[in-house]
């Protein structure tokens, strides 16, 4: 079987499930495990990987404002490839490739090849993908056992009780600033905290300094949207922050952490429960989860 990735999420999925071999394309993002980086990149970015986070922004909002797409697909590899699953997603039109880019270029295709399209929105929606990925892929065992033991570590961190909920910030984006959204509340809330502004399975919204400010979270996790934790890092030393930022509760007792987003709380994949984890090792650390290396950071 040969299958096509156009989200870095389904590439770890299909590599979970054991079909590295069957992956014949993927994205310009596609980095884990490592290995996903030799295949053929099927999908690519008209974003300059320099820009800054402002920078972004604004590109983003103009191609949107035009209905136009920020990736761009290989139509000729994909012929030679000739794929039998493309698997794709609706969620966000920023993260990945639109649907209606899909169907567009799939009438070049000769061939006519299975399209698998994910929208997860919580936790749950992300390991019944990982089902449906399985179904289609005929890895229903191995689609089953991974689902299990994901649920078996989301009910250990659950499973805890709580003296204290810290309030917790998820800034999705700094400049402008946006809180985490989807499933990202989610985690915050079974991690043990509470997200004053954000709403479980609902997309991420930009909010304003004043607004953010008046929340005084407890906690503040620096999280930008597909970077990782160096870059996280960078972000958040780099961005002029409005007054009354430094008088947070989470800024002056230190409670400030920079984490690994594009691993572990960007993607709708199996390494999201990675990211609970790490979520609940920093509200409560009385909780001992083994985290991984350069996964977070304290700032």
């Amino acid at each position: 079987m040969q299958i096509c990735s156009l989200i870095p999420a389904a590439t770890e999925i299909l590599y979970a499930l054991g079909l590295e071999d069957s992956v014949a394309g993927v994205t310009f993002e596609c980095d884990f495990p490592p290995e996903a980086r030799k295949k053929p990149v099927v999908l690519d970015t008209i974003l300059e990987h320099s820009l800054s986070p402002a920078e972004v922004d604004r590109t983003v909002q103009e191609f949107s404002s035009h209905g136009e797409s920020l990736y761009r697909i290989h139509t000729e590899l994909l012929k030679k490839i000739k794929p039998d699953l493309i698997v794709t997603q609706e969620l966000c039109d920023v993260c990945a490739v639109g649907a209606s880019h899909v169907a567009k270029t799939l009438h070049e295709l000769p061939s006519a090849p299975k399209i698998l399209s994910l929208t997860p929105h919580t936790l749950e929606d992300v390991w019944r993908d990982i089902e449906a990925v399985g179904e289609a892929t005929s890895r229903q065992q191995q689609a089953m056992a991974l689902v299990a033991d994901l649920r078996r570590r989301v009910e250990r961190v659950k499973q805890y009780s709580y003296s204290h909920r810290p309030r917790v910030l998820s800034l999705e984006w700094l400049s402008p600033p946006f809180n985490g959204g989807h499933w990202v509340p989610e985690m915050v809330e079974l991690a043990g905290g509470v997200d004053p502004l954000g709403h479980i399975s609902e997309p991420s919204l930009e909010f304003s300094w004043e607004k953010i400010i008046a929340s005084d979270p407890d906690i503040v996790l620096v999280m930008p949207c597909g970077y990782d934790l160096e870059r996280a890092i960078r972000e958040y030393r780099e961005t002029k922050f409005p007054s009354g930022w430094n008088d947070l509760k989470a800024v002056r007792s230190g409670n400030v952490f920079a984490v690994h987003a594009n691993a572990y709380f960007s993607r709708p994949g199996p390494r999201l429960a990675t990211g609970l984890e790490i979520m609940a090792t920093l509200f409560h650390p009385e909780r001992k989860f083994e985290t991984p290396e350069k996964s977070w950071a304290k700032l």
